[in-house]
């Protein structure tokens, strides 16, 4: 019997590209005829995004091929709605032909079945190629079933609301299916303000989605995490072990851990303000402060947004080596589900991201919103009004500015 081939791409963020590649390793895993060709944009100094394909190449060399498209914007120097902007207006088109060159070349060829893409959420306009060649595609969607009802809403009230479509933060609570509760237009993504660019961005995902009305098949998948993943480098690795051994030494469900993923920075002040509570409580804690690398001094984009280099300054005279022994600090990566499946760890305090939710709830650790971008609000939304699941810090957040701490 042929081999069959589907072609997956991914976006490259932790939050994406792990459950979306897991995913594929569990099709793969589940029938030996199944071939998979990952095509993607890539920084070559992501070093975790590298190591994870690396691995996985390394696991199953005849099953997995990765193509590279060319990077032109280092997403690692943006704020996470910037990045979705120049992924959608940047590299899609380039990601458009190399997909179209491979659809050509796999016609021509009578050794595999070329059966159906893949695409992350965000390359939804991609499924034109597969129309294009009569090939069936399917969107993966790393966020959970209520942002998958909320880009169903937007189409519905868009042509219910044509004189005014936009979202204003005065309107009232929406009635969205798929929720319990009426959801506030605080905990609405932020980009659905944005009359310019991010709410037609929603609007245009949202459609190709669900185009002429209809709804698609939906399956139900996951969760996919990686529960078995391990430090990629050696730099993590000897992180990794410094933060075990720190956690081995502590009670049973005595720690705090905080870690607001990829994108999630702070201003200096409220890096000032975290530390000031986290000492008053009293409590044990093991904090992940996601900074910029010292190796690039230039500025950026996240130093306007929120992005910091680490330095004493930014903390409350002392407090490093007050903290000792009772505090740990991690710059940059974190080994995230050692540290949640970790007996000293008695609390999360999250972003919310999709991936960290359902590890925390995997792992049984109890959770604390703290929502940075994106969807993240319906998610702390969704977790503490609607299941239950998390205590709640707060639900909104506004753009980081000096002002708001």
């Amino acid at each position: 019997m042929k081999n069959v081939e589907l072609i997956f791409v991914p976006q490259t963020s932790k939050g994406h590209l792990i459950p979306i590649l897991e995913f594929a390793k569990r099709l793969v895993d589940h029938n030996n005829r199944i071939l998979i060709t990952v095509v993607l944009v890539k920084s070559p100094f992501d070093s975790f995004a590298n190591a994870y394909i690396e691995s996985i190449k390394a696991s199953k060399p005849d099953r997995f091929k990765f193509i590279n498209v060319p990077l032109i914007v280092d997403h690692h120097r943006q704020s996470f709605e910037d990045h979705v902007v120049d992924l959608i207006e940047t590299h899609l088109p380039l990601l458009k032909n190399v997909v179209t060159d491979i659809s050509s070349s796999k016609s021509s060829l009578n050794s595999t079945t070329f059966t159906g893409f893949v695409f992350d959420l965000l390359f939804v306009p991609l499924v034109d190629v597969a129309h294009e060649f009569d090939i069936p595609s399917y969107i993966f969607l790393t966020a959970n079933a209520g942002f998958l009802s909320l880009l169903f809403h937007l189409t519905t009230r868009h042509g219910e609301t044509r004189d005014i479509p936009e979202f204003k933060r005065s309107n009232p609570d929406e009635l969205i299916s798929g929720f319990i509760n009426p959801v506030p237009s605080s905990v609405l993504p932020s980009d659905l303000f944005d009359e310019d660019n991010g709410y037609p961005a929603y609007m245009m995902i949202a459609q190709n989605n669900f185009s002429n009305g209809k709804n698609p098949p939906v399956y139900s998948v996951g969760p996919v995490l990686d529960i078995n993943c391990r430090p990629h480098t050696e730099s993590n690795l000897a992180q990794h072990k410094k933060v075990m051994k720190w956690l081995d030494e502590q009670p049973q469900s005595s720690v705090i851990f905080l870690c607001f993923g990829s994108f999630g920075r702070f201003l200096a002040p409220q890096v000032k303000e975290i530390a000031l509570g986290l000492e008053q409580s009293g409590y044990r804690f093991l904090w992940s402060l996601c900074v910029q690398s010292l190796s690039t001094p230039q500025p950026s984009q996240n130093d306007a947004l929120g992005g910091v280099r680490y330095n004493e300054d930014m903390f409350p005279e002392g407090f490093t080596e007050r903290i000792q022994g009772k505090g740990m600090m991690i710059y940059g990566w974190a080994p995230q589900v050692e540290i949640l499946a970790h007996e000293a760890i008695g609390a999360f305090v999250s972003h919310c991201g999709w991936n960290s939710i359902l590890e925390s709830l995997w792992f049984g650790v109890p959770m604390v919103t703290w929502p940075m971008y994106a969807e993240q609000k319906m998610n702390a939304f969704k977790v503490v009004k609607e299941l239950g699941l998390a205590v709640e810090l707060r639900l909104d957040y506004e753009q980081l500015n000096i002002d708001n701490v």
